[in-house]
């Protein structure tokens, strides 16, 4: 028999029924995945009308800030495998917002550039950034901002 695989689905927002959740209310890594829900269901209602995912906005502003970087570079700050990075390079570059070229330095790499779609696409996304930034930032004073950062760069560090 088939087994058909369940639609992936971000977490819902509780409701006043939502009661006690028992001992799993001690396991961080669940409230982990409950904060990755909101801040994924934001995301996804800030963002729906860019046709951008988290990870392609990432990949743009750090083209932008780093001008001919090279595609395993960009792996690296974005702690992603190389193929993950390339099919993302790949699709960007299909929409007309990146552009490969060939290092000076090492003409075994190829560079990556924004163009000018690619650059306008940023800056579209940007102040959807700010505005998913500050829906989250409201929850915390500027302090525990940063001691959350703080906490979460242990993390994935």
């Amino acid at each position: 028999m088939l087994r058909t695989k369940e639609p992936v689905a971000a977490t819902i927002p509780p409701d006043e029924d939502a009661g006690d959740i028992g001992e799993i209310r001690d396991i961080v890594g669940f409230h982990i995945r409950l904060a990755h829900g909101a801040v994924y269901r934001h995301f996804n209602e800030t963002f729906g009308h860019l046709d951008l995912t988290q990870k392609q906005v990432a990949v743009l502003w750090l083209v932008d800030d780093n001008p001919d970087i090279a595609q395993a570079g960009l792996a690296r700050r974005m702690r992603m495998d190389r193929a993950t990075t390339m099919a993302i390079v790949n699709r960007l570059e299909g929409r007309g917002y990146l552009l490969r070229g060939r290092s000076a330095s090492d003409r075994r790499k190829q560079t990556l550039n924004l163009t000018d779609a690619g650059r306008e696409a940023l800056s579209v996304a940007k102040v959807a950034v700010r505005e998913h930034e500050h829906w989250l930032k409201q929850r915390y004073t500027p302090a525990e901002v940063e001691t959350l950062v703080a906490l979460l760069t242990r993390l994935h560090s």
